[in-house]
């Protein structure tokens, strides 16, 4: 395959993903900040520092207040990671890669575009949040239920899948970050009833809060829901569960394409990282330092991808 093309289906599902993530981030501020309004500013800027959009955001507003991020993160044209642009961009990919793509998933993607582009056209009313924002994850699944249900499981398939684990796998160390690190509001509150409250939080943020009731015996506490996010491989969301889509994708592709590649390795080093480990090691090593590793590993992987498989051209 053309690295033009395998570039531009990673990139697409990338990209839609990222959309669906932002939503996410956007929804652990927005609940977090109803469990503690003292620093509303503070709250919702870590929220913009975990996006990694910070110097966009500075360039263009002054403060950080709750509507202002929101439609920063959701529409604002100058931010190209917001949910809006990403979405031009994840269809431009579709174009792109019109002829590698089922017309389940051409109408998929297109109808998204067109959808978000009405629902987004004007500011969001805080409101309107929680509405906004269950349009946007609802809109990210049926694109990928066209991808799984319609996509012939080969090296197309595989580019698309390794967009989204990459992807994923970032989102949910971002999110882990920007409530623990970011939005307790001091180290006396750890293992306190607010800290489980914003635990539980970050559980329906990422689709997990039934989950954990299903597969856990444990209360709704840090360790316990940490570990869920972290290292439990039955969690589609969890760093331990995207590793090992990751190192399969990449797997696959080797097999495909007969040549091991260096991000071959780097996948392998980063599921290293996170197979046989418990939970009380990761909390001795430090949270926030661990997800910042995980973060930076995730990224330099991501960048060999793009380097192995030649996605400029």
């Amino acid at each position: 395959m053309l690295g033009k093309t395998a570039g531009g289906l990673y990139w697409m599902f990338r990209y839609l993903e990222r959309a669906e993530n932002i939503a996410r981030l956007v929804e652990a501020g927005f609940r977090i900040a109803l469990t503690r309004s003292n620093d509303a500013e503070a709250e919702w800027k870590s929220v913009i520092v975990t996006s990694a959009s910070q110097d966009t955001y500075e360039a263009h507003h002054e403060g950080y207040d709750s509507s202002q991020v929101i439609n920063f993160l959701l529409r604002e044209a100058h931010n190209p990671s917001s949910v809006l642009s990403i979405i031009k961009a994840a269809r431009d990919n579709a174009r792109l890669t019109r002829t590698a793509l089922t017309t389940e998933v051409w109408y998929a993607v297109n109808d998204t575009w067109m959808m978000f582009s009405e629902l987004l056209k004007n500011p969001v009313p805080e409101t309107e949040v929680p509405r906004v924002l269950s349009v946007i994850r609802q809109q990210a699944a049926l694109v990928r239920g066209a991808l799984h249900g319609t996509m012939l499981r080969n090296d197309i398939y595989d580019f698309c899948s390794l967009g989204i684990a990459i992807e994923r796998m970032d989102s949910t160390a971002r999110i882990i970050d920007v409530k623990y690190y970011s939005l307790l509001p001091s180290p006396s509150f750890v293992g306190s009833r607010l800290d489980n409250v914003q635990w539980e939080t970050v559980l329906r943020s990422v689709s997990a809060h039934r989950s954990f009731r299903w597969a856990v015996e444990d209360d709704f506490t840090a360790p316990a829901i940490a570990n869920f996010l972290i290292l439990d491989s039955r969690m589609p969301r969890s760093l331990n569960f995207c590793a090992n889509q990751i190192a399969a994708n990449l797997g696959l592709l080797a097999e495909e394409y007969q040549m091991r590649k260096p991000s071959n390795d780097l996948a392998e080093e980063l599921l290293a990282r996170l197979k046989g480990r418990d939970i009380g090691s990761i909390f001795d090593e430090g949270l926030h330092e661990f997800v910042e590793t995980v973060i930076d590993d995730t990224a330099r992987l991501a960048w060999q991808i793009e380097q192995d498989y030649r996605f400029n051209g």
